[in-house]
């Protein structure tokens, strides 16, 4: 009698063949985030300059939460400024990975030296956000070759001696810190100011961020 369940091929051992459906599949989506990067613009909105990545590159040198969280100031002025684009990757296996392939789309912007007004940043943890405050009173904050990693940005934007379409790997106004890798589309100026910046980020570094007037808590609304 023929039995109607389907056979499994056997390798050559007598081991069974591996199910090579499953692999491909997570292949291809990674392979068509990565493709994304090479196709799709992302915007600084209040200067309205594209910023096209040519290859994927990573913005940070770690694995992302995947919980994105906002940054607002009144006022940003920074001196030696780069920004490119990247992929930012989560931690394998990440719950807040969904049908991402774990990856974010982000735009690295780069300042060598900072300072901004009011800064507020939260985080929403489900029914309550994580508040951080900074910068209120006469002192402002202040970065040294900060890094942020957006999704959004905007406010209003100006730059002095700005170049739009380098190589990321030759930047240089940022420092070593503010490059890319070769073949990205980039931009760098000399300066930046932008009042009103709201941001949704996923990841920021610094060498140095001097917080005066601190405050964290919890509140029902965030930035």
């Amino acid at each position: 009698m023929t039995s109607s369940a389907e056979h499994t091929p056997e390798r050559p051992d007598g081991a069974a063949a591996p199910d090579a459906s499953a692999a491909p599949a997570r292949r291809g989506r990674v392979r068509a985030r990565r493709a994304a990067v090479m196709a799709v613009p992302a915007t600084l909105a209040a200067a309205g300059l594209a910023v096209l990545t040519a290859q994927g590159a990573l913005g940070v040198q770690f694995a992302i939460s995947g919980m994105p969280f906002t940054v607002t100031a009144t006022e940003l002025n920074g001196t030696g400024f780069a920004q490119f684009g990247g992929l930012d990757e989560m931690a394998e296996g990440s719950p807040n990975a969904g049908d991402t392939g774990g990856q974010v789309l982000v735009v690295t912007s780069v300042i060598k030296n900072a300072t901004l007004s009011k800064l507020c940043q939260s985080v929403d943890l489900g029914g309550t956000n994580l508040v951080i405050r900074a910068g209120e009173g006469s002192q402002k904050v202040r970065a040294s070759d900060l890094t942020t990693d957006s999704t959004e940005l905007t406010g209003d934007a100006a730059f002095n001696n700005i170049e739009i379409g380098n190589d990321a790997s030759t930047l240089d106004k940022a420092g070593p810190n503010g490059r890319g890798p070769k073949g990205v589309f980039s931009q760098q100026s000399d300066t930046v100011h932008i009042a009103n910046l709201r941001q949704t980020n996923y990841a920021t570094t610094a060498g140095v961020f001097k917080l005066p007037g601190l405050k964290l808590g919890f509140s029902g609304s965030g930035c």
